[in-house]
């Protein structure tokens, strides 16, 4: 029996991973977090009798009247995220709080020892050459939830990490992928949140239609399979049934596939290296199913670009794409900026910036700050 922690249980990853953990014999639930949306943490305690709970924005979290129990722990705050993400009682914490906020949680349940369930992957865009030295001194697993780093982690079981010659990793192109630049100027923000194939939350949806979300991927392959930047590719497919590839010296290449739902990586990082019966769907082979490929147009999506330039440069230019994409997602989610601004946005703070080749996490932090200050000058 497994002891589950999921940190960001209301979002849709953490209400995904809930509903895994109930179906899946083995996995047990030990704790939850939530940031805001407390009347849905309040239910999911009463639906799912965590161990331990933790409201982690302290403000809403001190007028907010939970109902108490002898046998339920509640907590707020920072201090109570990381205390759960490295309770003694917990072996596998899956991290699913969306963007920089998930970064410290994440940080202490690999510096426990955990084995980490990551769906944050901001927390390897900011800190991942940092990250994975920490996870090798304390002997932490981190297995990606991501579908698109979970299809290369099953494809990599068929081969060695040596033989590898590059990985491919699949985006649907948004609802955007069709329109040309001068459409794109005009993007609404509903338009932008109507995703063809994933049920997400705001950030990720908006991420996915620029394309940024893909260029963040990038960026966490590269640290998380050890890669160099040239070895990973991205390749358009809009059926996200594919949901990446690995491709060997030797000329073969391994691909992942499954219908567009979370429940199946997140169930994959949670039972590994065990292959389970849970509540993803089947694909329907009596169904004729068809596959496109094609490759990614830079001018029309130049968040890209930015992806493989980041990867290639590391140091302080994850931390600063990151934080610049976080406060130009908000923009546009206002109606402050347009569509096309935000990775205009995003280039030219990371050209402002003074790059640091290899940052401590306090340095990190620290840039992340400067860039969301600098960020919201060039919005106002």
């Amino acid at each position: 029996m497994k002891n589950i922690a999921i940190l960001g249980s209301t979002g849709s990853i953490g209400r995904n991973g809930l509903e895994v953990i109930q179906q899946v014999s083995g996995l047990k639930l030990f704790g939850i977090s939530g940031h805001r949306r407390l009347d849905l943490l309040e239910s999911q305690v009463q639906k799912y009798s965590p161990a331990m709970v933790v409201a982690s924005d302290q403000e809403l979290a001190s007028s907010y009247n939970f109902p108490r129990s002898e046998v339920i722990r509640y907590t707020e705050g920072k201090s109570g995220l990381k205390e759960l993400a490295s309770h003694p009682e917990v072996d596998t914490v899956l991290a699913a709080i969306v963007g920089r906020a998930g970064l410290e949680s994440t940080w202490s349940a690999i510096e426990a020892g955990k084995t980490v369930a990551l769906a944050n992957k901001e927390t390897l865009v900011l800190a991942g050459a940092q990250v994975m030295k920490m996870a090798q001194e304390s002997n932490a697993t981190i297995l990606p939830v991501d579908s698109e780093h979970s299809a290369v982690f099953q494809a990599l079981q068929t081969g060695q990490p040596k033989e590898i010659n590059r990985i491919i990793l699949t985006a649907s192109g948004g609802p955007f992928r069709n329109l040309n630049s001068e459409q794109l100027k005009s993007v609404t923000v509903e338009q932008a949140l109507s995703h063809p194939n994933w049920d997400m939350g705001q950030k990720i949806t908006i991420d996915s239609a620029t394309m940024m979300n893909k260029a963040l991927e990038i960026i966490e392959a590269r640290w998380l399979f050890g890669l160099e930047p040239d070895q990973i590719d991205v390749v358009i497919h809009p059926q996200s049934i594919i949901h990446s590839m690995v491709e060997f010296d030797d000329s073969s290449v391994v691909a992942q596939l499954s219908p567009p739902d979370m429940k199946l990586p997140i169930q994959y990082a949670l039972t590994y290296p065990d292959r389970i019966l849970g509540p993803a769907p089947r694909l329907d082979f009596s169904q004729a199913i068809s596959l496109e490929l094609e490759p990614p147009d830079l001018d029309r999506f130049p968040a890209l670009e930015l992806g493989f330039e980041v990867a290639r440069q590391g140091g302080t230019t994850g931390a600063v794409l990151n934080a610049a994409n976080e406060m130009a997602v908000s923009a546009f989610l206002q109606q402050k900026i347009s569509f096309n601004d935000i990775v205009t946005a995003c280039r030219e703070i990371l050209n402002q910036h003074e790059f640091e080749t290899n940052p401590s996490l306090e340095q990190l932090i620290s840039i992340d700050l400067w860039a969301r200050k600098e960020i919201s000058k060039w919005i106002a």
